[in-house]
This record gives structure tokens, sequence and C-alpha cells, in this order.
């Protein structure tokens, strides 16, 4: 089930393309007519996947656009594993995802292969926090120790008054409302990295395996990206759920036991984890994955994150794709397009040589 889904075609990929083009790519006034954006490039480009991103993909299709005014830059949120199944099949340009290419599923070889049998590019975009949410009226933020969060999520902490939770929330009216767990519904980059968040951070008390899609064994609703998430839970009092921090809303937001204090989701939390995080080990020198360091007790780090990639194909048949990509991907990965993405979603800008080492691989894309 989970290959025929990773490998098949989204329905509708035409239809939400359209709607996205036709709609405001964002309102972010740094995002416009930098000389990073270019100025001469024409086309269509149409790409998608990890709906993490659609904040920053406003901004960057916002700035990219304005200042060619004859490009339309496509962006479908449709979920990172789909994002990934699109782009190998040729659905898409490009994608985005916040789970590596993983090629026990097969899927790094079906890239090489859509790619013409050539490199697959992968660089790191977009950095940010995820947040854990919940709806408890008059509650705005609560502070949860990993082993906690993890109980939650499993079914094994159950109703708002726990002792567990009162344990490290003095003060706090906690009510005994039922917990309702919301997880995604869709095949998810979110997913994967908040379950292997709770793997690293709290190995005890989840038993699960990391993966984007949510475990079979556990109940609760499933809301299909990141809207759908946010929605349930802003939906049904009591109810928790995890999601990309510019999400958010009004919603409570829960600050993670790191070693002896509690973090609120931040961007230059996320970040700090980033710049102490090795690189993944046996992929292609083409693919800047990182093994990021979830059960960090570095104090100031907030270790529940995702990094989001961009997907690309090194050489493209068509030349004139291949240069709308180079280009696109170039103004993302620009000190404009860092800045537009943090002042629409609050994402952690790249680390300058971080972005100069993705930089050099999307230099090498040709057609």
């Amino acid at each position: 089930m989970k290959t025929s889904i990773r490998r098949g075609i989204v329905p509708g990929i035409a239809a939400l393309a359209v709607v996205l083009s036709a709609c405001s790519a964002g309102n972010n006034s740094d995002a416009g007519g930098s000389d990073s954006a270019g100025g001469d490039y024409e086309g269509t480009l149409s790409g998608g996947g990890a709906s993490s991103q659609e904040k920053a993909q406003n901004a960057w299709r916002a700035g990219f656009q304005t200042a060619n005014s004859q490009v339309t830059i496509n962006y479908d949120p449709v979920g990172s594993g789909d994002g990934r199944a699109n782009f190998i099949s040729g659905a898409y340009a490009f994608a985005g995802t916040d789970s590596a290419l993983d090629d026990d599923e097969g899927e790094l070889t079906g890239a090489q292969e859509r790619c013409g049998g050539g490199n697959v590019i992968q660089v790191p975009a977009y950095v940010s926090p995820i947040a854990v949410v919940f709806n408890l009226p008059g509650i705005e933020e609560l502070s949860l120790a990993p082993d906690v969060i993890a109980d939650i999520f499993a079914g094994k902490i159950t109703t708002w008054d726990d002792a567990a939770i009162a344990a490290t929330n003095d003060g706090v009216d906690l009510p005994d409302t039922t917990i309702s767990v919301v997880h995604r519904g869709d095949d998810s980059g979110t997913t994967e990295n908040f379950t292997k968040y709770l793997q690293a951070a709290a190995p005890d008390a989840w038993t699960f395996e990391p993966d984007g899609v949510w475990p079979n064994e556990l109940s609760g609703a499933s809301g299909e990206g990141t809207s759908g998430m946010i929605d349930l839970v802003t939906q049904g009092e009591g109810s928790i759920g995890y999601a990309d921090a510019s999400a958010t809303g009004d919603l409570g937001v829960v600050a993670v036991g790191v070693g002896e204090e509690f973090n609120a989701p931040s961007a230059a939390g996320a970040a700090q984890v980033v710049a102490n995080s090795p690189r993944t080990e046996g992929v292609p020198e083409t693919d800047m994955a990182i093994d990021l360091a979830r059960d960090t007790t570095e104090a100031g780090s907030y270790p529940v994150l995702l990094v989001s990639y961009l997907v690309a194909c090194e050489t493209y048949e068509d030349a004139a794709q291949a240069e709308l990509v180079k280009g696109y991907l170039t103004y993302v990965l620009s000190e404009d397009g860092q800045k537009a993405a943090e002042g629409e979603a609050g994402s952690a800008p790249l680390d300058s040589e971080l972005a100069a080492e993705a930089q050099g691989l999307v230099d090498a894309i040709s057609g």
C-alpha cells in the first residue's frame, strides 16, 4: 500500500496548479524585485510536496514572479510523500520534501531513472521548528517532557489533568478533559520528523518505528496536510497535534523539555540543532541530507524540527525547463529568498556555508 501511494500520481494536480497560480503568491514585501531572482526568465514551472513549505513557497513564488513577469511557478502542498512520488513520475519538475529520498522504498533509484539515469540534487531550503499544538481554552502554553509527549501521542496519557502533565506545570488549572490525539492522514515528512524526534528523545515511551505514515496501531483523528491538522485541533477542545510552527495560529503551544529547561518553538533553536548535526552517511555527493541531533540536551536548542529539502534533476531533457528550475532554486537559496521565507513563515535562514554548498549543486543543473 505504501509503495503504491508513493509512486502514484496525485489526482487533481492540474486543477490545483491552476488555483495556486491564480492566487496571490504571498504578501511579504521583502520577496519582490531582488537581483537574485534574475529578470530574464519565462515559462511555467510546476512543483509540489511538503505542505510545511507552503508559506515559504508563497514568498519565493512572489519574489521570483515579481522579478520575472513572464514566469508562473506552481506549488501543490500535497505532502512530502506525494511530492516525491510526483517528481519521480515526472509530473513535477521539482519537489519539496521534509524527508530525504529513501532508497529502501526505491525512491532514490526511481528519481535517478526519472532524471535520465543522472544525478538527483537534494538541497536544504527551509529549516523550521515543529510545534506541538493543543486546544485548551485559557491555556496558551504547557511545559512537557519528551517522555510525556510520547505517552500522550501513544495513547498512554488520556486526560489533561494527568499527574505527569501537572508535574511540570505548577499553577496551571488543568481540566479533566479527555485528550484527543490528531495526526496527519497523508504520507507526511512532518510526521516522519516528529516520530523520529519521539524515538530519539523518548525511546522507552515511543516504541513505534518512525515513518511518514502515522502508526496504524494508534487511534485518533487524521487531517490531510498541515491545514487539515490545524483545522481539526482548532475544532476539537482537548485536542493535541503537531505542525510546522508557521501554522500554529491561536492554538496553545508546548514548551519541550531539553535537558534542564523547557524551550518553546523557535527558528533560532531549530537552527542551533542543524548547526550541530552531522550529514547523513552513505548518500550520493549531490544529496545534502542532514542527520538531525534530535536527542540533544544543549541549552537553547529546539529539537522538534524539520529540514525541508528541494529535489531536482542535475540534467533535464528540456534545456528551458532546466534553466527555470536552476533560476528558481537559486533565488530560494539566496539571501533575499531566505529572508523572504523568514518573514512569511518564520523559518531559520540557512547558514551561509550551507547555502553556498547547496548553490554549488544547483549551479550544475543543465539541459
